[in-house]
């Protein structure tokens, strides 16, 4: 069985006058182009317009919505507002900037921190961008990054005090409080190693009763009460800034005397 083609010759069974009228349509068409021709790439454009103009204005109208939510205390139901608006704008500083905010009174430090990055990442000039990062490293314990926040936002904006009096100045007094409380874990663990392997009692002696078993007894349990009041020691910055330790307890607890302990020959 053959194949169906198209075999029919031009004009075969077409009307004179019909042929004439579609030639003439054509040339006309040839002559004036313009009538007819779309001029698609603008139409995609405005189009593209019209929906992110749509974007736009709806991402404003969630992130007010979730400021209002927030100023009343329903803080999860902000943040699924400001979620929503990202979807839509997703390079909006101001929505991860606020989304920081509460998510820090939430106490959710991590994701607190993130949001505050993407927040300069997408705005790095923006003071507040930085003063939020920075107090959301904070509450994270990051002091040394907070640090260097603040002094960026200040950087950007000297002129705003809350920055210097209280963002900075709180940030470097823990700063010092943290390197403080380093120094005195140290000191702790150094004097608990000398307890334990004390070279006084490495020794051998040949007469417990001597003055040398004494004095090697006396300096162990110098150390033990140094370890013991390192304990109880507790690092404090005061408001200028400056490092001071407090001791925990009554305090009583006085370097042992000499006449504290007695030869064996006493026992």
């Amino acid at each position: 069985m053959a194949s169906f083609g198209w075999k029919r010759k031009a004009g075969e069974k077409v009307s004179k006058s019909v042929v004439q009228k579609f030639e003439a349509e054509e040339d006309k068409a040839a002559q004036d182009p313009g009538d007819e021709e779309v001029d698609w790439v603008h139409a995609v454009k405005r189009r593209r317009e019209l929906l992110l103009e749509d974007c736009a204005t709806r991402s404003k109208r969630l992130k007010d919505e979730g400021a209002a939510l927030a100023e009343q205390g329903r803080h999860w139901e902000a943040l699924k507002k400001w979620d929503e608006a990202i979807q839509m704008t997703p390079d909006d500083p101001v929505l991860y900037e606020m989304k920081s905010q509460v998510l820090t009174i939430l106490q959710e430090v991590f994701p607190a921190v993130k949001a505050a990055e993407m927040a300069v990442k997408f705005r790095p000039l923006w003071w507040e961008g930085w003063q939020t990062l920075g107090r959301a490293q904070l509450n994270l314990g990051e002091v040394d990054l907070a640090v260097r926040s603040f002094q960026v936002a200040i950087h950007l904006c000297p002129s705003e005090r809350t920055l210097w009096q209280e963002d900075l100045r709180w940030a470097w007094r823990l700063q010092r409080q943290q390197s403080a409380t380093k120094e005195k874990i140290r000191q702790e663990e150094e004097t608990k190693r000398q307890i334990d392997n004390a070279p006084e009692l490495s020794r051998d002696y040949d007469d417990f009763e001597s003055d040398e078993v004494l004095a090697a007894c006396v300096a162990v349990a110098e150390r033990q009460t140094r370890y013991e009041e390192m304990r109880r020691t507790a690092v404090i910055v005061d408001a200028e800034g400056n490092v001071v330790t407090e001791a925990e307890g009554s305090g009583d607890a006085a370097a042992p005397a000499k006449e504290q302990f007695v030869k064996a020959r006493g026992l």
